[in-house]
């Protein structure tokens, strides 16, 4: 990790720079002398080291000056610099680190520990450069498996349009309602997949729009489309809200995503017979969405652990349904993103709460989460009392 590496040198004595890099010839490194602040930032420029050794008295331009300016320019951020001075008082050692130093080392130099030190933070931007190239390959096959998914989507899409009509001519109300959700549910997630790649493909960071979202349209919508995988359970689905319209501030595609997988985990893990509450409410300044479930709870282990990607939690569906450990982990990213709070209360054996917290929006003009939605449309939950999905 560490021969073929390369150091700036930067000491106003020309001696200076041939006795250091005589002590690190060993390490297999390649040394680039400059006994200047400027022609240091020069050579860095057409050469960026990957480790700078930095005298910090030095006439004209300090040290201090010269690790600013390297500091200013973010192409250099991650290469690390040690500080040389034969100063040792702790005022100038603080106020070298806090400058950008990872490391001062005083004059005379012990060469062990010049070895050391070097080998160590050498090995140290070695690791960071690997584990940011893994990162980026991620992020890239990422791009490439949302790509594919996005195909593969889009043909599920295009079938459930085909028997939808289908159902429409037969007449079949239940082939209806199947087709229905699969059309829906395949259009939302094109959309979720659309926003990510543009994201992705913009600067990798997953920027999401913020508008007023209804909650109460949200919850009728996405209970309706649990209806069928909860009857199978015999699961009570019921919805609670007041009679004031809530509007959370919110992605309208991301704020589906969380409340779907948090519905889902609900029906996946609770016993047969069971209830599923989702409550509405305007808590302050913010909002409040809440799905309690009657399942087996978790575990304080479970609790520290549930947010974290591919971990498996105590509790398994109830039904052999599939668990990946990723759904609240997307959860907790999404709503970070929306500058929310996920709020878990659970004890073993008692259930799970978790509530949604995210901004309250006072505009008046609503995103309906689906084109043609009303408070009023055939089917629809009261928003004022308990009724069965």
């Amino acid at each position: 990790m560490v021969q073929g590496r390369r150091l700036l040198i930067v000491d106003d004595q020309p001696a200076n720079v041939q006795m250091i890099g005589s002590m690190l010839a060993q390490l297999g490194v390649e040394i680039i002398p400059a006994t200047d602040g400027p022609t240091a930032l020069k050579r860095m420029q057409l050469r960026p080291p990957d480790l700078v050794l930095l005298d910090l008295m030095m006439p004209d331009m300090d040290g201090f000056e010269v690790c600013r300016r390297i500091r200013e320019q973010p192409v250099f951020a991650d290469i690390p610099i040690i500080f040389l001075s034969a100063a040792d008082e702790k005022s100038l050692v603080v106020r070298a680190l806090e400058a950008g130093g990872v490391d001062y080392i005083t004059k005379p130099f012990n060469q062990a520990e010049l070895l050391l030190r070097v080998r160590t933070h050498l090995t140290l931007k070695a690791t960071r450069d690997r584990l940011r190239q893994l990162a980026e390959d991620k992020d890239e096959l990422l791009g490439i498996l949302a790509h594919d998914l996005r195909n593969a989507i889009g043909s599920v899409h295009m079938t459930a349009q085909v028997l939808s009509r289908k159902a429409g001519q037969i007449a079949d109300p239940r082939l209806q309602t199947l087709s229905d959700n699969i059309h829906g549910a395949t259009s939302r997630t094109l959309a979720f997949l659309k926003e990510f790649l543009a994201n992705a493909a913009a600067d990798r960071v997953m920027t999401l729009r913020r508008e007023p979202v209804s909650l109460r349209d949200l919850a009728v919508q996405l209970l309706k489309q649990h209806q069928e995988a909860a009857q199978r359970k015999n699961l009570s689905l019921e919805l609670e809200a007041g009679p004031d319209e809530v509007l959370a501030d919110a992605d309208p595609t991301a704020l589906r995503q969380v409340v779907d997988n948090l519905l889902s985990n609900a029906i996946k893990f609770s016993p047969i017979g069971k209830k599923i509450r989702v409550t509405i409410r305007s808590n302050g300044g913010s909002t409040d969405l809440i799905v309690k479930d009657e399942g087996p709870g978790f575990t304080p282990e479970d609790k520290e652990k549930m947010f974290f990607r591919y971990r498996r939690l105590s509790a398994r569906p109830t039904d052999g349904e599939p668990s990946t450990g990723l759904g609240l982990s997307i959860v907790k990213r999404l709503v970070d993103a929306m500058q929310g709070e996920i709020i878990c209360d659970s004890t073993p054996g008692s259930g799970t709460v978790f509530i949604v917290r995210l901004p309250q929006n006072t505009n008046s003009e609503v995103h309906s989460s689906r084109p043609g939605t009303s408070q009023d449309e055939p089917g629809a939950l009261a928003a004022n009392e308990d009724k069965h999905a």
